[in-house]
């Protein structure tokens, strides 16, 4: 498993299905963006800040919205990660 140093989060990214009122998966072929959120698996200790280390207020099995292109994506027991910076994390999705 990962273990993030510092101020990195690993996250998984949530993949969404696209689905009509009536619950039909749509598939196309299109290139699509990246999601943009995703389920924190791990976080470092913190940041270090004039000697100290301060918290981060994100734990696992939150949702997160995160910014587009953001992070190194990462492959670890044949699953896809992404590492990111806990300032790229724009939200907590409850």
């Amino acid at each position: 498993m990962l273990r993030p140093l510092h101020d990195y989060v690993v996250l998984e990214k949530v993949k969404e299905e696209e689905k009509t009122q009536s619950g039909i998966i749509l598939t196309t072929k299109e290139a699509k963006d990246e999601p943009s959120h995703g389920i924190v698996v791990a976080v470092g200790p913190g940041k270090l800040v004039d000697g100290k280390t301060v918290e981060m207020d994100l734990k696992e099995g939150m949702r997160v919205i995160y910014k587009k292109y953001s992070g190194t994506e990462v492959k670890d027991a044949g699953k896809d990660y992404l590492l990111i910076k806990a300032e790229d994390i724009l939200a907590v999705v409850e």
